[in-house]
């Protein structure tokens, strides 16, 4: 008797534990441990994570807060009521739904050698684990990955597709192993897992060497000859071969990049993989090459993106390009990184490209902490760095941009692998010796705004009743709720309260060091 006792007082235990891990609405909470920085990271193994888990928003006359802060809030939920009348407390936050901007595509990450090398690190059931927190219904609503063509610094070694010299005809074109063994199978669990179908973006980091100028993949070179040359012609060719073989494997891609920051290979003597374009030879090429190669093949509605290097090159480089007929009836947007964004304000880059081009979308591709000699490698349990992805991903949309791509989705403690020692942090950080992975503040960051901003939400005016150091971005979503973004980088607690005029009033307050979403039906 003592041991039936017994086992059911064990199992009421477990009972009660569950019920604290899983909360009301399926999430369930964050395992924290501290590294010695600013906040906290969330540690996953094979058979636990936390998840916000669906994220459904209370019927008309509730709204809901997803809190995350440095004090190690971590998608904190609650609910509330909203109000008739105001409170009269804090800085008005007023919805104006009538000034419409751009619709958000989508948010995610790249799927780089080195990620996958580190997402296969682990057991099968903790990568099942990791692949659930980006993409699966109850993660954070990734809908975006990026796939370097061929080898970039985030390889273990130099290689391209078709490396045998004077191949023109690109008859030895094959795929790597690592696309092969690595990239493609965890693409496919990816798209498994996903509610919706994945957009795939391609970006090239150089063409082979035979046919590059200086003879290297890295370094300082371009393509040899002109636009409407037989490597340039060749070059494009390259493109629609992957495409192509990608799609033997029902992996087919939204768009591609005219490559990855062609500045670098132009400008300087990069020490990783690189092709140098000047935006001249980019507007040419994109013309006479890369556009009619596209539109002859089976993917002519693939979008082709521009640039692919930092802001601080628009508006130059977009006049360049898209003042030409001849181009600019081939592309769809403009790729855009995040580097050195503080030398360059959103308004006169990213603004102005928009008010000059606004038949052309902007597209952030790449970003990640930890790149800056300044402030290097992986740092686990950054809050400054959440915060850091918070701002940029908020002025990005506050300036037309659609969607926004993190750098790699998984790395090890070092921030590699590297071929080049090129280190850096990422969102999810691999520990393959204990079998487990840890969920950094920038995962958390992220999911403030890929979970809440479906495809097809659109940017909304908000104005605030006076001067704040809160920064927000407002949208309605394609079933009319709201969703709504503050972030307070701030040491003091600051007292708000929003004005939507087709519900009321809602009260809140956000605490210091903190991003918070709000959701709220009106209908």
């Amino acid at each position: 008797m003592m041991s039936v006792c017994w086992s059911i007082s064990v199992l009421l235990a477990v009972v009660v534990i569950a019920a604290e891990v899983i909360l009301t609405n399926g999430s369930s909470k964050c395992v924290a441990r501290s590294f010695g920085h600013d906040s906290v990271v969330c540690e996953c193994n094979s058979t636990y994570c936390d998840s916000v888990g669906s994220a459904s928003l209370p019927p008309l006359g509730g709204f809901t807060s997803y809190l995350s802060s440095r004090a190690g809030s971590r998608l904190e939920v609650t609910q509330g009521q909203v109000q008739a009348n105001s409170s009269g407390a804090g800085v008005r936050l007023t919805i104006v739904p009538q000034q419409k901007y751009q619709r958000i595509r989508g948010f995610g990450g790249s799927m780089t050698d080195a990620a996958a090398i580190n997402i296969l690190s682990l057991s099968a059931a903790a990568q099942d684990q990791l692949l659930r927190q980006y993409f699966s219904g109850e993660g954070i609503g990734y809908s975006v990955v990026r796939v370097p063509m061929a080898s970039c610094d985030f390889s273990t070694r130099l290689y391209t597709y078709a490396d045998r010299p004077g191949d023109y005809g690109l008859d030895n074109f094959t795929l790597a192993a690592e696309d092969v063994n690595m990239k493609i199978p965890l693409l496919q669990r990816a798209q498994a897992l996903s509610p919706r179908r994945l957009d795939l973006l391609a970006s090239a980091w150089s063409a082979p060497a035979w046919m590059k100028t200086n003879g290297a993949l890295t370094g300082k070179g371009s393509l040899k000859g002109r636009p409407g040359g037989k490597e340039h012609k060749t070059w494009a060719q390259y493109y629609v071969r992957f495409l192509e073989e990608y799609a033997k494997y029902n992996l087919t891609f939204w768009a591609l990049t005219t490559g990855n920051e062609p500045s670098a290979g132009r400008l300087t003597n990069y020490s990783f993989q690189a092709l140098g374009f000047t935006p001249e030879e980019q507007r040419d090429w994109v013309a006479l090459d890369l556009g009619p190669a596209l539109q002859a093949s089976s993917f002519p509605r693939t979008h082709i993106l521009i640039l692919d290097d930092n802001r601080l090159l628009l508006p130059h480089w977009a006049k360049v390009v898209l003042n030409d007929v001849h181009a600019g009836k081939y592309i769809h947007g403009v790729a855009v990184h995040w580097y050195l964004d503080a030398l360059i304000p959103a308004e006169i880059s990213l603004g102005a490209t928009h008010h000059l081009y606004p038949e052309y979308y902007l597209f952030g591709t790449e970003a990640c902490a930890g790149w800056s000699p300044l402030d290097r490698g992986v740092k686990l349990g950054s809050w400054a760095r959440a915060e850091q992805y918070a701002h940029d991903i908020m002025e990005d949309l506050n300036h037309y941009v659609v969607g926004w791509t993190d750098w790699n989705l998984a790395l090890d403690h070092t921030g590699g692998p590297n071929w080049v020692k090129n280190f850096v942090d990422s969102p999810v950080i691999v520990d393959a010796k204990r079998d487990v992975f840890y969920k950094q503040p920038t995962f958390y960051s992220l999911a403030h705004f890929s979970k809440f901003l479906l495809e097809g939400s659109q940017r909304v005016g908000v104005s605030a009743s006076e001067e704040t150091r809160l920064e927000y971005s407002a949208f309605i979503r394609p079933d009319n709720s709201v969703v709504l973004v503050i972030l307070n980088r701030s040491p003091s607690e600051i007292q708000f309260e929003v004005w939507d005029p087709a519900v009321g009033y809602i009260s809140s307050a956000a605490p210091a060091h903190s991003l918070i979403t709000l959701g709220w039906n009106t209908s």
